[in-house]
């Protein structure tokens, strides 16, 4: 009895303390850019175009360290404890410097220590989830981006009044103390990289055709889910302000965002194993495309509210899916694809801000962009649903 209390324990130590991390570096060393941005542009330290280009780096950074996940032969533990660091310390510089070369250089090495410290974080938290027994928990896990976007939403509009020096500073210094927080639990259980690697490796599923182009669609439409939801996600405080000037609401639309990842994050986890994964990513794309379009169509209090919540509800939903479609392709041995599709996500994050700010700019408006951004996920929401009613068909139902 005493041994499956300390299991219960430990599990729930791993769960939240990557919870925690990954507020610490997904919600506020990415996603504090969003309420900062429209500080910065009041303060004149940027223009759109200038603050589409930070974002770009940072998704540039995050797909450079996704891809070099792989390579790294360093313990996860290590791993985790280093990018919160890099984390806090990058935060504190973006509000140490006045100077865009330098805010370009941190924004991108926050991205790449964000990647990595969200997969070595994932890999560590997995593994003692399921040395404790307790997989169920792994949703908890991913509530963590979630609840650093609201942490990062709610504390931005108010420390950003002292200017962003302050809001950055303020920011890193959060960071400082969540990162005490949860330092020791990551000395918890054994978790060897290099272990881990070569048990991968050895417990592969068998290959075949089909499983071939599952994947291969997989990484292909994973790129319209990342480019789909970042205009929104890096500029939606911008984008309200534009429709409700004067309003106080347009500040509260990002935490909504946030608050919506983490129910979607919980009922995502405990989606039966037995439904289809394509047809899950097909819904939450359907889901973030609504919510998108909402913004479009309904540029009220009551349409920012309602597509901040549909935008945010299948947010890293769809990442579990698309980590448990990989595992379905490629069984232990999913780490290879799992950075393809991660990078891929990148792709579509960099591509976002580089094509929408520029043509804000030059329109005064973001429609074009958001309309775009609609038209890709729910394009990706139709190819997911025709990949897997194809796996249904009769093998050779369309030969030739």
């Amino acid at each position: 009895m005493s041994t499956i209390g300390s299991e219960r324990r430990g599990a729930w130590r791993a769960a939240l303390a990557c919870m925690v991390t990954l507020a610490v570096a997904m919600g506020l060393g990415r996603f504090a850019f969003t309420p900062m941005l429209p500080v910065m542009l009041h303060e004149g330290k940027l223009d759109l175009q200038e603050g589409g280009l930070l974002a770009s780096l940072n998704y540039l950074g995050y797909f450079v360290g996704a891809l070099s996940c792989a390579a790294i032969r360093l313990e996860a533990a290590a791993m985790v404890r280093g990018g919160l660091v890099a984390t806090a310390a990058l935060l504190l510089g973006m509000g140490l410097w006045d100077n865009f070369t330098v805010w370009g250089v941190l924004r991108t090495a926050a991205g790449v220590v964000s990647a990595w410290t969200f997969v070595f974080a994932s890999g560590w938290g997995l593994r003692r989830l399921a040395e404790t027994h307790a997989p169920t928990l792994q949703g908890v896990i991913y509530t963590g981006p979630g609840i650093g976007i609201v942490v990062t939403g709610l504390l931005g509009s108010t420390i950003g009044r002292w200017g962003s020096e302050a809001g950055w500073i303020g920011f890193g210094l959060l960071s400082v103390v969540l990162i005490a927080g949860v330092w020791r639990i990551f000395g918890d259980g054994i978790h060897s990289q290099a272990a881990a690697v070569a048990g991968a490796a050895a417990t592969g599923q068998a290959d075949s055709a089909a499983t071939r182009s599952d994947a291969r669609w997989l990484v292909a439409l994973y790129a319209l889910a990342g480019f789909g939801y970042i205009i929104t996600a890096t500029f939606l405080p911008v984008i309200a302000r534009q429709a409700l000037p004067g309003s106080s609401w347009p500040d509260l639309f990002w935490p909504m965002f946030g608050l919506a990842v983490v129910p979607g994050a919980l009922i995502g986890a405990r989606a039966p194993v037995q439904w289809d994964n394509r047809l899950l990513l097909a819904l939450a794309y359907g889901l973030q495309a609504l919510g998108v379009l909402l913004s479009v169509a309904w540029p009220s209090i009551a349409g920012f509210m309602l597509g901040s919540l549909l935008l945010g509800l299948p947010f890293t939903a769809i990442t579990l899916f698309a980590m448990r479609d990989a595992r379905r392709l490629r069984g232990n041995a999913a780490a290879g694809l799992i950075g393809y599709a991660t990078a891929s996500y990148g792709v579509g994050q960099i591509l976002g801000p580089l094509f929408a700010a520029p043509l804000a700019q030059r329109t005064g408006s973001f429609t074009v962009p958001l309309l775009v951004a609609a038209a890709a996920l729910a394009l990706g929401a139709l190819l997911f649903a025709w990949v897997w009613w194809r796996s249904r068909r009769p093998a050779g139902a369309f030969a030739a």
